[in-house]
């Protein structure tokens, strides 16, 4: 099928709309675009600026145990102990009355430690050290200076086994049906 085109008699003024127009539609054209750009970056800047930063550090979700430091004894000593998530920093308390006790979440494949220092004039202090509520290591200071530490290592968190791994439990019976093993 043909298409007819409306023509102009011969001599008549045509005004050139058709250019106008095609230029006035790429204005248009380009205007949306910039504004679907310039909206798009919006989006993206109030993603980034308002998303709340998570943690870098590997430790901060990673699985913990309970540590209860103890220090046992008369007068005063300086303690210093691994507290919660800092694997290279060390909390230290100055002139400490005893005895002194403190409970701090430390991550699990880390190592739990806790010193004593006698002053110059001496005395006996014993530190403690339980993990999850079980006694696992004591030490003994005495005389002028004395020193004692103890610590130990927590073990590695565990990786999750895939399902159908060896030794992984079975998708029907789970951690109960073992338990009753």
């Amino acid at each position: 099928m043909a298409s007819v085109e409306p023509s102009a008699p011969e001599g008549a003024d045509v005004p050139e709309t058709t250019t106008a127009v095609q230029n006035g539609g790429l204005r248009g054209i380009a205007f949306v675009m910039t504004a679907l750009l310039l909206a798009c970056g919006a989006l993206v800047t109030y993603g980034i600026v308002s998303t709340p930063d998570k943690p870098t550090d590997e430790r901060a979700t990673a699985p913990t145990a309970d540590v209860t430091y103890e220090v046992l004894g008369e007068g005063t000593a300086d303690i210093s102990y691994r507290g919660a998530g800092e694997a290279d920093r060390a909390e230290t308390v100055s002139n400490a009355q005893l005895p002194w006790k403190k409970t701090v979440r430390v991550p699990l494949g880390a190592s739990p430690i806790v010193n004593v220092t006698l002053g110059e004039h001496g005395g006996e202090a014993s530190c403690t050290l339980a993990v999850r509520g079980k006694h696992v290591q004591r030490a003994t200071a005495s005389g002028a200076f004395g020193r004692s530490t103890c610590g130990m290592e927590l073990p590695a968190p565990e990786a999750p086994e895939a399902p159908g791994a060896p030794g992984a439990p079975e998708a029907s019976g789970g951690a109960a049906a073992e338990a009753g093993q």
